[in-house]
């Protein structure tokens, strides 16, 4: 595994940790945390197989 990949799995969860925090703080819809935490989990699917 390289130095990206371990990035993008420490980076992934966060993201998608923040999403969760700021839809619980009211900053975020719902429609908003599902499309923001789908596109970090694609996009980091695509670079960690691209890899």
């Amino acid at each position: 595994m390289t130095d990206a990949q371990i990035g993008l799995l420490v980076a992934t969860p966060v993201i998608i940790g923040f999403a969760l925090m700021l839809y619980r703080m009211g900053v975020l819809q719902g429609a908003g945390t599902v499309s923001a935490v789908s596109a970090s989990v694609v996009i980091a699917a695509v670079l960690f197989f691209g890899q």
